[in-house]
């Protein structure tokens, strides 16, 4: 293993900014991973740890292919971190909304200019993502329909999901977006957590990743062959919102299967504690997304459900 510094800053008031990365092997750009982004990340870059441990174990035996190079970077965004907030510290920035980036432009500009460069040029990116909605996701790889896509390399990580979206504007300005138009094939994986550390879907994200890189043929790994993945567009999941604002009570969670009429959440009078509104399941299926704060917005989408095939 190898350790490099990707992308460094002086900062004003604090130790420099670096961005690590853990490099194993050696020869072609093979595989590229990055972890957290923003500073509530926490789940993504414990995830990345738990893989620099064993890719560290399987270089040891040689169990990296010859003429491959995966590099690993926990996270780009340590200051964050450190002081516990979501975007960047100086000027409340989210770094992944700023790529390819500007090496003349602000810091997070900067800062994503010198990521993309010290990341691009790798056959594949793997990027451990959270969404903007506080809750809790079945663990899936999700790709952006940019026509550089590829659902059958997806289903290679042997996850339960493959969502295909199709991009927004924003999203123009994320990793994911640039690394497929620079011809890196682009994954973002999610998993159930992202401010705390949910062991189940780290260890399921982990082996996912191992899975694909050994059916790559980058390393050699012996694992359970995992899922055949359903390939769904996100616009098929069926949104579930909030007629109420409240207290939020769930009683339904990712990867629950319900049936149509069942009891998903209720939302409580913050004050005289009563039953504002109940949420019911329009039809059967399995929970893709499921609400998770202790308070709910009217209008903000609770869940999103897969519909079954048969309905």
């Amino acid at each position: 293993m190898k350790k490099d510094v990707i992308y460094a800053m002086k900062g004003p008031f604090r130790d420099e900014l670096r961005v690590m990365g853990y490099k194993f092997g050696e020869g072609e750009k093979a595989a590229c991973i990055v972890g957290a982004m923003r500073g509530n990340e926490i789940q993504q870059m414990y995830i990345c740890s738990q893989l620099i441990r064993v890719l560290k174990e399987l270089e040891s035996k040689g169990a990296i292919h010859s003429n491959n190079e995966i590099m690993v970077i926990p996270t780009i965004n340590p200051y964050s971190i450190n002081i516990g907030k979501r975007f960047w510290p100086g000027d409340e920035t989210d770094i992944n909304r700023m790529f390819p980036g500007n090496k003349e432009g602000e810091t997070t500009e900067r800062v994503a200019a010198g990521i993309f460069e010290g990341t691009k040029g790798y056959s594949y990116g793997i990027q451990f993502a959270s969404f903007y909605r506080p809750g809790d996701f079945v663990p899936h790889i999700r790709m952006m329909e940019t026509g550089f896509q590829s659902p059958s390399l997806a289903n290679l990580f042997g996850l339960p999901y493959v969502v295909i979206r199709k991009p927004k504007p924003y999203d123009t300005t994320t990793l994911n977006y640039n690394w497929q138009l620079s011809e890196t094939n682009a994954f973002s994986l999610y998993t159930t957590e992202t401010e705390e550390i949910d062991e189940q879907s780290a260890k399921q994200a982990v082996a996912g990743v191992l899975r694909f890189l050994t059916r790559m043929g980058i390393i050699k790994y012996h694992s359970h062959s995992g899922y055949i993945a359903s390939v769904i567009a996100e616009q098929d999941l069926m949104p579930i919102s909030a007629g109420k604002a409240g207290i939020y009570r769930r009683y339904k969670h990712a990867g629950d299967e319900i049936a149509r009429g069942e009891v998903l959440a209720e939302i409580l009078d913050p004050c005289e504690g009563k039953v504002l509104e109940t949420i019911m399941a329009p039809i059967e299926g399995v929970v893709f997304f499921s609400h998770k704060a202790p308070l709910v917005n009217q209008n903000e989408i609770v869940y999103e459900i897969i519909k079954r095939f048969h309905q």
